[in-house]
C-alpha cells in the first residue's frame, strides 16, 4: 500500500498529462508477460517479431526475477523493465511537462537525469546485475544516451504505427476526467480512477506492491497519467516534486478490435453507412479514425456525422486540435434496442 498525503493545497494542483515514455515502459511490461495483459495480445503478437529482429527484445522471454535472472539479454530498455509488480526505476518515467509532450521532449528530460538519481533508483532495482544495467550504473550519461537511442527505435517499431489511435483514446480520457472533476470535485475524480485507488480525508491510498512513499506535503501537486498499457493495474512514482499516478484509460478493450457490423435493423432505419459509423463510436473518436475503422472515406464519414448530429444521435467536442465525436444517450438507447 502506498499512502500519499494529499491536502487541499495539493488537490488544487492536480493535472493530467499524456506521456510517451509511460506508454513505452508499460508496453515493455506487456511484452514480458502478455498473458497478464490479455486485452493487448493482438498488439503484442503483431510487434514482438519485429522487436526480436531489431535486437530490442529476446526471442524467448520470461518475467524478470531477482538479480536479472530468467531471460535472455535483450537490450538495455528490456533489461531495465521487469514484469509487474516488480519495481520500475523511477527515472524511466519523468513527470511530463505540459499536457501532451512529444517523445523528443520527454527524452530530453530523461537525458538530463542526474547521475545520482539514476544510481539511487538502480540500487533498488532487482535486475541491476544485468550487463547493460551495470554499464548504466557505472556511466549514467553514456548509458542514458544508449537508452534514449533504444527507446526511439522501440517507438518506431512498436508504438508509432498505432500512436494516432492510442493518442485519441487518451485525449478522450482526459476530456472525460476533466469534466468529472468539474462536476464532482476531487473526490469524485480520484475515487473513480481505479479499484486500487482511494482518496479519503487528506490521504490518497494506492494498493500497490513493491512501492513505498512518504507523504506528499501541501503545496505539491499530482500528475494523473491515463495509460493504455498499464492495464489492468496502476503504477505510481511518488518522488518529489511531481508525484505521478498512471491508471488505465477507459475504452482500452476496444482499442485492438476489428470493425464490427452494425445491427441489421438499425441499418434498415439509418442506412448502412450511418449505422456502421454509429456502431464504431464506442468511445469519443475523430472523423479520421472513424474512416479507418469503417473503410469509408473521410468525406463520407463527415456527411454521415452531419446527419447523425442533426438527428441528435452524435455530439461533437474539441480536445486541443482534435475534434472528437461521441454517441448521445439517445443513440446508446437506439443501439441497445437494435442490438
Amino acid at each position: 500500500m502506498v499512502s500519499i498525503g494529499l491536502p487541499g493545497g495539493a488537490v488544487a494542483r492536480i493535472r493530467f498529462a499524456v506521456s510517451c515514455l509511460w506508454e513505452v515502459a508499460t508496453s515493455v511490461r506487456v511484452l514480458r508477460d502478455a498473458g497478464d495483459h490479455a486485452v493487448h495480445l493482438p498488439w503484442a503478437t503483431r510487434v514482438r517479431p519485429r522487436l526480436v529482429d531489431a535486437g530490442l527484445i529476446p526471442a524467448r522471454t520470461a518475467p524478470l526475477g531477482p538479480a536479472g535472472a530468467g531471460t535472455a539479454r535483450g537490450g538495455l530498455l528490456w533489461q531495465l523493465i521487469p514484469a509487474r509488480p516488480h519495481y520500475l526505476p523511477d527515472f524511466l518515467t519523468p513527470a511530463p511537462e505540459g499536457l501532451t509532450p512529444d517523445l523528443d521532449t520527454e527524452l530530453a528530460t530523461l537525458l538530463a537525469t542526474p547521475a545520482e538519481a539514476v544510481r539511487a533508483d538502480l540500487d533498488d532495482y532487482p535486475g541491476r546485475d544485468a550487463p547493460e544495467v551495470r554499464h548504466l550504473y557505472a556511466d549514467p550519461a553514456d548509458g542514458l544516451r544508449r537508452l534514449a537511442d533504444e527507446i526511439v527505435r522501440y517507438w518506431r517499431i512498436a508504438l508509432a504505427p498505432d500512436w494516432a489511435r492510442i493518442r485519441l483514446l487518451l485525449d478522450a480520457e482526459v476530456h472525460h476526467r476533466a469534466r468529472r472533476l468539474a462536476a464532482d470535485g476531487a473526490a469524485g475524480l480520484l475515487n473513480d480512477l481505479h479499484r486500487q485507488v482511494r482518496w479519503e480525508g487528506e490521504t490518497l491510498a494506492i494498493a500497490q506492491q513493491h512501492c513505498t512513499a512518504a507523504d506528499l506535503p501541501d503545496g505539491n501537486g499530482l500528475v494523473l497519467i491515463p495509460s493504455v498499457f498499464v492495464w489492468p493495474s496502476v503504477a505510481s512514482v511518488p518522488a518529489r516534486p511531481a508525484p505521478q499516478l498512471a491508471y488505465p484509460a477507459r475504452g482500452i478493450a476496444t482499442l485492438w478490435e476489428t470493425p464490427r457490423q452494425a445491427p441489421g435493423s438499425l441499418a434498415a432505419v439509418l442506412g448502412r453507412g450511418r449505422a456502421r459509423v454509429l456502431a464504431e463510436m464506442r468511445s469519443p473518436v475523430s472523423t479520421t479514425e472513424l474512416a479507418r475503422r469503417t473503410g469509408l472515406s473521410a468525406g463520407g464519414v463527415s456527411q454521415h456525422l452531419a446527419v447523425l448530429r442533426a438527428a441528435g444521435l452524435v455530439a461533437t467536442h474539441r480536445t486541443g486540435r482534435t475534434v472528437l465525436n461521441s454517441r448521445t444517450t439517445v443513440a446508446e438507447a437506439l443501439l441497445s434496442v437494435a442490438g
